[in-house]
């Protein structure tokens, strides 16, 4: 029986040989590649939605989600989210890489979605491009907005604001305050009358409409995880809700500037009055006039100065303000000492001045531990601007970057019972927040960080001290001190979830004039 044998073809061979050789390429390449570019460590992620089951799923905030995550996956974190690829950083030691080692790397913001249409084109501090025009921003701010002398200029706003609070609180009688709204009305009082000047037309519009844009900045927006799908906002009328809103705001920020111009024009208000006495308004249409900046400073750039100031500061000073409160509440003992400490040095006193909010160093102190635990904002953003090796790890443009600030702050690496309110740990100790201690970044760090701390910082001190030295505290309802509920919620920052309702004693009679005269 003969038996049949067939030689391949000369093609089929070929076609072997060419598909031998792309796998032997492609095993190399990949080799290589793994070898070149080293990615960080992650969680295993699904098709189309990468991680995001696994911060949802989970039911608390994102960064307490990412903390648990990092647990087991390291400090230093690659996750995808949606169609974005995140770096998650979690320890001081590799905040300091990010922010500081390789700061210019790391010094873009991300593209958010609702800053394409309230940013005026990406006009603000906020969230320009880093480069020569956002040098040229930041220094408007720090030279000539927030400034020591400027912020010391703002002394008596903060001082007749902050005894309009306490009048408003005297009044209610014994019956329970809401201290969350009061607090949010006073330091956005501040702000608006450091800004625009005594009076302001449209200022409780205008409070109101940012209180809803920071609340629609701080939801979920689609567009920010899969850039492909930012159709949808046209479809959900978010794009609508949202152009909407800057209109209406960028409505009352042009009648301002409108207003001072003609002030300037009627009395020469900006060329006469000392320097000390303008509001911001009036220093920015200064600025316009001189010849003192590399590009020229429109009305457009001037309202999205304004705008910044207000995203910035207008929440995060009553968000500290309320968790303080409410840690003090949880920890009698802390209220005790911190009110002793403020009725000794201020005793008899009616007018309370910046020299002695400096002689409270227990007060200061219980802000620092109020901070740790709560920064106001818990995830700072930035973007990977060139490809660079951070950490041990290669990583590509337009990473997006998020240092969990909340999660330094409670690392048991470097806190010693890193959940509990312990304002001591802070006496005699060099640690401040101002982004020279990567376990401690509440305001963050590096060129991108918070240029008004000083402003911000100083409002709070004054509010707290003062509520101390007026009042003794206790919770309505006979509800426990470790009973209060401690939840949070994210909104433009993060916020107690339930507003605080407080039962207020007056300590010492009320006067009618105000003590800061």
């Amino acid at each position: 029986m003969s038996m049949m044998f067939q030689l391949p073809s000369f093609t089929s061979l070929l076609s072997c040989f060419f598909f031998l050789l792309v796998v032997a390429y492609w095993k190399r390449y990949n080799k290589a590649r793994g070898a070149i570019l080293k990615s960080p460590p992650g969680p295993w992620k699904l098709p189309l939605i990468g991680n995001l089951h696994q911060l949802i799923s989970s039911g608390s905030l994102p960064h307490s989600s990412l903390r648990d995550l990092a647990k087991k996956h390291g400090p230093v974190m690659q996750l995808q989210l949606g169609q974005v690829s995140a770096l998650i950083i979690s320890s001081p030691e590799a905040a300091r890489e990010v922010l500081k080692t390789h700061e210019l790397c790391f010094a873009q913001r991300p593209d958010f979605f609702v800053s394409e249409f309230v940013s005026y084109d990406y006009s603000g501090i906020l969230v320009s491009k880093y480069g020569d025009y956002w040098r040229q921003m930041r220094k408007i701010c720090v030279s000539e907005l927030l400034n020591a002398q400027r912020v010391q200029s703002f002394r008596s706003i903060r001082e007749e604001e902050v005894w309009n609070l306490i009048e408003t609180i005297s009044s209610s009688n014994g019956l329970p305050v809401n201290l969350s709204k009061n607090l949010f009305s006073m330091t956005n009082t501040v702000i608006s009358r450091a800004a625009f000047g005594e009076k302001c037309k449209g200022q409780d519009e205008f409070i109101s409409l940012m209180k809803k844009l920071l609340e629609l900045a701080s939801g979920f927006n689609v567009p920010d995880l899969y850039p492909s799908l930012k159709f949808i906002a046209s479809i959900n009328g978010m794009k609508t809700t949202l152009k909407r809103l800057h209109q209406k705001i960028d409505n009352i920020l042009q009648d301002i500037i409108d207003d001072h111009e003609i002030n300037m024009i009627n009395t020469s208000t900006i060329t006469d009055a000392p320097s000390c006495k303008k509001d911001l308004v009036d220093v920015l249409l200064k600025l316009q006039k001189s010849s003192d900046l590399n590009f020229e400073l429109t009305a457009k750039h001037i309202k999205a100065i304004l705008l910044d100031i207000y995203l910035a500061g207008g929440d995060s000073g009553a968000t500290t303000l309320e968790w303080t409160m409410s840690e003090l509440l949880r920890n009698p003992k802390v209220m005790e000492k911190a009110q002793a400490e403020v009725r000794k040095v201020l005793e008899g006193k009616r007018k309370i001045e910046d020299t002695d909010i400096q002689k409270l160093d227990y007060v200061k102190s219980v802000v620092k531990e109020s901070l740790r635990l709560h920064p106001p904002v818990t995830l700072v953003a930035r973007e990977c601007r060139e490809r660079c090796n951070s950490n041990g790890y290669d990583i590509l443009t337009k990473t997006k970057v998020l240092v969990n600030v909340w999660a330094l702050g409670r690392d048991p690496d470097y806190w010693v019972n890193a959940d509990c309110f312990q304002p001591e740990r802070f006496h005699g100790s060099s640690t401040e927040f101002k982004g020279n201690y990567f376990e401690f970044l509440p305001f963050g760090a590096g060129r991108r960080m918070c240029p008004g701390i000083t402003f911000g910082v100083a409002t709070v001190e004054l509010a707290l001290t003062q509520l101390l030295y007026h009042f003794d505290w206790k919770l309505p309802n006979e509800v426990k001190p470790e009973e209060l509920d401690m939840t949070e919620s994210l909104g433009g920052t993060c916020r107690r979830k339930n507003v605080l309702y407080l039962i207020a004693t007056p300590r010492i009679p009320f006067l009618i004039e105000p003590c800061c005269q």
